[in-house]
């Protein structure tokens, strides 16, 4: 078996992380996971026994650095910043706490920093903004470590939480509430399927040794459709499954954010270069999310 880098993974617990984790030990790596003593681990139960574990809020950060010999840290967690969480709480946790991860994976010579980053305008809102901050560190830092930046669209799949769009309208769906109220759905997304998402962290991993010292790529299918369709999409796959949805959508009943970004372009060639190819198609992977959630 060829010599695979151990991997430093934070966010394990969160969708992406639990699938990345679980894709991560069934390809031999070794995996160290950073979490709090609070951390609900309810996606990762299963898995806990193969991995070592430091909370980062009873240790010190460098003492998993300290104790284990990392190659590559791969860095999901993240403050969305929901339910009126204060501004320095999100700056903390996207800003500073990556900053710390930085300077401790310099001192200790990891050879890479994977980050997950958003195809989002910097400007669009804090939790961006915050985000983007980081990269522009990364970016400054990268002749010290070598940096891949994964610019995500929308994922989705199962273990997603419950507040995100797709299952917040698939819940209404189960509760049988009488109007689903929306924007008239014009705007364009790409949704991508958290096995294509897991799948570009895999050959990234693979083709390290063949990168530059800043790397960036976008993480999507390239096909962006209204959320309109999607939707509607959803809808025929849940009847045909699970019988007469009662709930009516009223596209138009609210209007749009300020600032709401009505298309998204992603431009995955880089990544094709890679030797990656999104497998998934949203049908398909509508379905296989409802067999999983339902």
């Amino acid at each position: 078996m060829k010599n695979l880098p151990t991997v430093l993974l934070t966010g394990a617990n969160g969708f992406l992380g639990s699938h990345l984790l679980e894709a991560l030990l069934g390809q031999g790596y070794k995996v160290v996971i950073l979490k709090r003593s609070t951390s609900n681990l309810w996606r990762i139960e299963h898995l806990l026994e193969h991995v070592k574990t430091y909370d980062v809020d009873t240790q010190s950060l460098n003492h998993a650095f300290e104790e284990q010999q990392i190659d590559c840290l791969i860095h999901l967690a993240c403050h969305y910043g929901r339910n009126t969480d204060p501004l320095h709480l999100m700056v903390e946790s996207n800003l500073l706490y990556g900053l710390k991860l930085l300077e401790a994976s310099i001192t200790h010579r990891v050879s890479t920093f994977i980050n997950a980053d958003s195809l989002l305008p910097r400007n669009l809102n804090s939790y961006i903004l915050s985000k983007s901050q980081f990269v522009d560190w990364l970016k400054l830092h990268s002749k010290k470590i070598q940096v891949v930046n994964l610019k995500i669209e929308h994922m989705y799949g199962p273990k997603d939480d419950t507040n995100k769009f797709l299952p917040w309208i698939i819940s209404q769906f189960k509760e049988k509430a009488s109007e689903i109220r929306l924007t008239k759905g014009e705007q364009k997304r790409d949704f991508i399927y958290i096995d294509d998402v897991v799948s570009a962290y895999l050959i990234v991993l693979e083709k390290l040794p063949t990168l530059i010292d800043y790397n960036e790529y976008e993480v999507g299918t390239g096909q962006a459709l209204e959320i309109k369709e999607v939707l509607e999409q959803l809808k025929e796959l849940y009847e045909a499954s699970f019988g007469k949805i009662t709930s009516k959508m009223v596209f138009g009943a609210l209007p749009y954010r300020e600032g709401e970004m009505m298309s998204v372009k992603v431009n995955n060639q880089s990544l094709i270069d890679l030797g990656w190819l999104p497998k998934i198609k949203l049908q398909q992977g509508l379905k296989k999310y409802l067999e999983d959630i339902v």
